[in-house]
């Protein structure tokens, strides 16, 4: 199967994704910055989930990019992760238009374990495709990025319980992590001669 179809077809998703959460955040009514002021919430929260989605994108392209082969398991997964990733527009405007009450913020944090989770699979089926020797798999190696991601969603769902901003600390710590260059991909990429 070709694999350029289903990159074409994410990154337009993506693009759409961006889009409709872009499309959420309204214009003031009155041209003061007591204005602005009122709708931080929903642009921290913007902000956050673009960050987010510019993360899985830049992931999702290197997974695509080290690999030779794709199947119809990996369309599947990926179309599970793409539903998750769909989701995201809806939780944020939650927790944005809530002030980052307790209920969206405990409901973003489970969209973002969603997220997490259909990664994980999508890359495991990629491994499980392309080989355990392959060198995706190899780069990857045991994933604690994603691992230790996975465990500090659940302390942010958690603490959201406790108190919202604590929870969305976690979300943000998560983002912090996935932010810094990832380079196990690009290091098992072959040389490319000048």
């Amino acid at each position: 199967m070709n694999k350029g179809r289903l990159e074409a077809f994410s990154d337009g998703v993506l693009a759409i994704i961006i889009t409709v959460m872009v499309l959420e955040l309204k214009v003031p009514h009155e041209p003061t910055p007591a204005a602005l002021l009122e709708v931080w919430p929903v642009f921290l929260s913007y902000v956050l989930s673009f960050v987010f989605i510019g993360i899985y994108w830049n992931n999702h392209h290197h997974l695509l990019h080290i690999v030779h082969h794709i199947s119809g398991g990996v369309l599947w997964a990926n179309l599970h992760l793409l539903f998750w990733l769909s989701l995201v527009p809806f939780s944020t405007g939650w927790m944005g238009e809530n002030h980052f009450a307790l209920w969206p913020v405990a409901i973003y944090g489970l969209n973002l374990i969603g997220c997490a989770i259909a990664f994980t699979i999508l890359l495991r089926f990629l491994i499980a495709t392309n080989g355990k020797d392959s060198a995706l798999a190899k780069a990857v190696g045991n994933d604690w990025k994603g691992n230790v991601s996975l465990v500090i969603y659940v302390l942010g769902v958690g603490l959201a319980f406790v108190e919202p901003v604590l929870g969305l600390a976690c979300y943000v710590a998560v983002a912090v992590i996935w932010f810094v260059p990832d380079r196990r991909i690009e290091r098992a990429l072959p040389a490319k001669p000048d």
